[in-house]
């Protein structure tokens, strides 16, 4: 992974991250939020991967119904969020994945092993979000109350 600020105003910054091939992408961005104590953060994305995963949270179970995409696949879109969880900064971010045939698959990302790379663009707020973990969901949500 290589990275670079390439922007700062006003307490408000944006970095470019660039994941390189074998790089597991959900990593590279819950490592990334977490050295640079992120706290605040919009996510955008485009890339490809060797192979990947993504989920459909099921309600009734409080877990994701994992769906396997085991062939490379170009990430078209990757949209998503930087906040406070209780283990520090994560994201949480969903893919749109295209298959070689024009189908595609999408969710939350759960993995994806980078090939070639993943392009990245983080634009960080100076305010801070805070997640709050909810047991009769199963998922930590944004919680605006407890956010400044």
């Amino acid at each position: 992974m290589d990275w670079r600020e390439v922007h700062s105003d006003g307490g408000q910054r944006t970095f470019v991250v660039i994941g390189e091939d074998g790089d597991e992408a959900v990593e590279v961005l819950n490592g990334f939020a977490r050295e640079r104590e992120l706290s605040a953060a919009q996510v955008t994305a485009v890339g490809a991967f060797r192979r990947a995963t993504v989920g459909w949270f099921d309600l009734g179970a409080k877990d994701y119904r994992r769906i396997e995409v085991g062939e490379q696949c170009e990430l078209l879109s990757l949209l998503g969020d930087i906040a406070v969880s209780d283990d520090g900064p994560v994201a949480h971010v969903h893919a749109v994945l295209g298959l070689s045939d024009g189908q595609v698959r999408g969710g939350h990302l759960l993995s994806g092993e980078v090939n070639p790379t993943l392009e990245v663009i983080i634009q960080e707020s100076p305010a801070h979000l805070q997640k709050t973990q909810h047991p009769e969901l199963g998922l930590a949500l944004i919680d605006l109350p407890a956010s400044r």
